[in-house]
């Protein structure tokens, strides 16, 4: 070890004394000694430059006032909607502009009015979308070094900000401060460690390989930045709905028009403004990113837009056939991802109480308004009862509320209200339906009137138990706190019921055998299976996100999304230009002069290249010879 030592730091020297050779000049080793200090002066140059490159840049963003859980200075609207502007005295701006349409924004868990903004008209969407593509052309230039900076520059901004972040999102759905942080900030910080450590990787120039034929080739996929793309995003998560698809297409080379739910205007105008200052703070054109709200009948100026090159829709199967649809009209592509029923099937002997905790997460999250929640749970009737049960006693001790209520009203509460009143009557419906049908319902089953917050939004934490699949509750998305239990008694039915309906996006098995599980999963119909967990698919953004059937089509997330928002351009040049490219036979060259020859030439050239045998190949290229 010592003379290892010695001679790292004296390599020279060392040598002669194994040598015997002793001199008294050490010029080399002084030579040795001055290139290591040059060499690392110059390393640590290198490095503070691309730390202060890479580094992230701070920017501030003001929080806005109604995101303080005190503020209560607004004025508050019984049975608030979009359009409560129409008849609630003092909600339209002191100077309205005539023949416009306006949208009402308020908070559903306590009807406080948030503000109410005018709707894009056809003109002024057509204007966000060429202001996108002014500035896309001076972004597609840019390195991926710089498009990493603005993500990890947003990504500390979320990070430092997480709870106004969170807060934001609440008031504007409702939702609890715990369903913010597992839904917005946690999914939307994977997503851009997704690309900051592997988005590089996948867009980058990839070599493919080549035929025998072409050996003195070299084949590559380019994928370039398609220019605008859309995304048309839902109401459930507006952080993370609004800054995902702008991550992905920014950081493919991408402008990008974000067109919100009308439910959220209000929270995402704030999210969006974050990403347009942090392009400012890194000398970008904030235009590059643009954000569009309005009613359903004027969004068709950005579906059917020939500037537009990709469409990103979440939401309805009803709505997204509607986009589909318009989206023809310049062959734009789209990528559905349309609505749920999640199966979750509980395996016999699967410990109900390992797992408990999981199904009432999958299931009352986000007041159940999660595109992969658990949407029916499946149990061997052996254990059925426990089940139901353990649902019925966990979901009746559940607290629902407004987590930024003023003066603590709702405080620590397990669930929040729903996006507003609008899909109650429906939900009661269906609920009545199945309880007519023989369906047992021991817990909730209708709208809630709170106590202290009479204007919110609330629909009762439900338990439905003994659900059969001709049900219309066990076949219609719901999207609400309602747990759908449903007995089975062999495993084939279980599997049979999961795919029983239209929908396939995500399920989920749970079971003591890890093998049993996976087989069960390779029987499912869906996009998305878990093992012994919910929806944990889209905590890894490496993976593509998406559902077959009714569900949609096409994929975000992983390499898939992000190279879907590209134009995969494939490329083919010679690898030795000075030696060897393609020239054309004289036998094949035209005009041709003996067909004859022109054909055993080719005839030779296919065997000669892909006979199963070398002797084939062999006898092929005698062929090609006799045509010489």
């Amino acid at each position: 070890m010592g003379n290892l030592v010695s001679f790292l730091l004296h390599p020279f020297r060392t040598l002669r004394e194994q040598r015997n050779e002793f001199a008294d000049e050490y010029v080399d080793d002084l030579i040795y000694h001055l290139t290591l200090f040059f060499a690392f002066g110059i390393y640590t140059v290198i490095r503070r430059y691309q730390t202060a490159r890479n580094k992230a840049i701070p920017f501030i963003h003001e929080s806005p006032e109604a995101a303080d859980p005190s503020w209560n200075n607004a004025q508050t609207i019984p049975n608030a909607h979009l359009e409560s502007h129409k008849y609630e005295q003092g909600l339209l701006p002191a100077y309205e502009a005539p023949g416009r349409e306006y949208i009402t924004c308020f908070d559903p868990a306590t009807g406080l009015h948030l503000d109410t903004v005018m709707a894009d008209s056809a003109a002024e969407i057509a204007d966000k979308i060429e202001r996108a593509g002014q500035a896309q052309k001076k972004w597609r230039e840019t390195s991926f070094a710089d498009r990493r900076r603005v993500i990890r520059s947003l990504k500390r901004w979320l990070v430092e900000n997480q709870e106004t972040c969170a807060r934001v999102a609440c008031r504007d759905t409702g939702k609890t401060l715990v369903d913010a942080a597992l839904g917005e900030i946690i999914t939307t910080c994977s997503k851009m460690d997704f690309l900051l450590e592997h988005g590089e990787r996948y867009l980058r120039p990839e070599t493919r390989s080549n035929p025998w034929l072409l050996f003195y080739k070299k084949s590559q996929v380019w994928y370039e930045p398609l220019g605008v793309v859309a995304a048309i995003v839902s109401w459930n998560y507006p952080l993370h709905n609004s800054w995902s698809p702008v991550l992905a297409a920014i950081f493919a080379g991408n402008g990008i028009v974000v067109k919100c739910s009308e439910h959220v205007v209000w929270s995402t105008v704030w999210f969006i403004e974050a990403i347009k200052q942090c392009l400012r703070a890194c000398n970008f054109d904030p235009e590059l990113v643009q954000l569009s709200y309005c009613y359903p009948d004027e969004a068709q100026a950005l579906t059917r837009s020939p500037h537009v090159k990709h469409i990103t829709f979440i939401g309805s199967e009803r709505v997204g056939r509607i986009i589909a649809e318009a989206a023809t009209t310049h062959l734009t592509p789209v990528t559905l991802e349309l609505g749920g029923k999640d199966p979750a099937i509980v395996l016999p002997g699967t410990d109900i109480q390992k797992w408990g905790s999981t199904w009432m997460r999958g299931t009352f999250q986000n007041a159940g308004q999660n595109c992969i929640g658990i949407e029916r749970l499946l149990v061997h009737r052996s254990q059925y009862e426990e089940v139901y049960s353990m649902m019925l006693e966990r979901a009746r001790a559940l607290r629902v509320g407004a987590a930024v209520a003023a003066d603590g009203v709702g405080t620590g509460v397990d669930m929040g209200s729903m996006i507003s009143q609008l899909p109650f009557q429906r939900l009661e419906d269906m609920i009545n339906s199945a309880r007519n049908e023989g369906a047992r319902i021991e817990q909730g089953g209708a709208r809630l009137r709170h106590p202290y917050l009479e204007n919110g939004a609330y629909f009762a934490q439900t338990v439905i138990g003994d659900v059969t699949p001709d049900m219309k509750i066990a076949q219609e998305e719901l999207f609400a706190p309602v747990a759908v239990i449903m007995p089975y008694d062999t495993i084939d039915e279980a599997v049979e019921i999961a795919n029983s309906t239209r929908y396939a996006l995500g399920a989920s098995v749970f079971g003591a055998s890890k093998y049993q599980c996976l087989e069960i999963a390779r029987r499912l119909e869906c996009g998305m299976v878990a093992i012994n967990d919910f929806g944990v698919f889209y905590l890894n953004q490496d993976l593509p996100f998406g559902g077959i059937k009714g569900s949609g089509y096409g994929r975000f997330g992983g390499p898939e999304g992000l190279r879907g928002l590209t134009n995969p351009k494939a490329v083919v040049y010679d690898r030795w230009p000075w030696l060897v490219y393609t020239s054309i036979p004289r036998q094949v060259d035209y005009p041709i002069r003996s067909p004859q020859q022109a054909w055993n030439f080719v005839s030779g050239l296919v065997g000669l290249f892909y006979a199963d045998t070398w002797r084939g190949s062999f006898e092929h290229l005698q062929r090609i010879l006799s045509t010489t």
